[in-house]
């Protein structure tokens, strides 16, 4: 039974690798590719890096890396390519910019604004058995016309 579960493991491992033919030839070069494709999402799956996906577009993704690669293209420029090419979007950790810190940073202005107006209006009530000054030379009056 280990036998077969082995067997049927090491098939499914051969089938989900990549095929060689797609590879580079120069190892230091694939390693390169490999890593750029874990920080490059797939536009098709979104969730998932081009060496997660079996998407045909992750596949055409994987061999442009791998053309730029061969070219003699650097790291930060494959990237940059590409985010030229498909935009920000592409990257699964996209670069700091303000635009960036804006646009995660807003919804926490929202709730903090938001807790600040309801604290300012929580301090603008008066205790509830109080009466302001208003109310009680109202409730005088009322009493006055009703007693007299």
């Amino acid at each position: 039974m280990r036998k077969l579960l082995a067997i049927v493991g090491a098939l499914m491992c051969i089938a989900a690798a990549s095929d060689p033919s797609e590879r580079l030839a120069d190892a230091g070069q694939e390693a390169r590719a490999r890593a750029i494709f874990r920080e490059v999402r797939c536009l098709v799956c979104q969730n998932e890096s081009i060496d997660d996906s079996q998407a045909e577009l992750a596949g055409d993704l994987r061999k442009l890396v791998r053309d730029e690669i061969k070219a003699g293209r650097t790291d930060g420029q494959v990237k940059a390519y590409l985010v030229s090419r498909y935009g920000e979007f592409v990257l699964l950790k996209p670069a700091f910019s303000w635009g960036n810190a804006a646009l995660w940073g807003a919804p926490a202005v929202v709730v903090l604004l938001g807790l600040g107006l309801w604290a300012a209006n929580l301090r603008r009530r008066t205790p509830e058995g109080e009466l302001s000054a208003d109310e009680a030379e109202r409730l005088a009056r009322l009493a006055k016309d009703d007693a007299g």
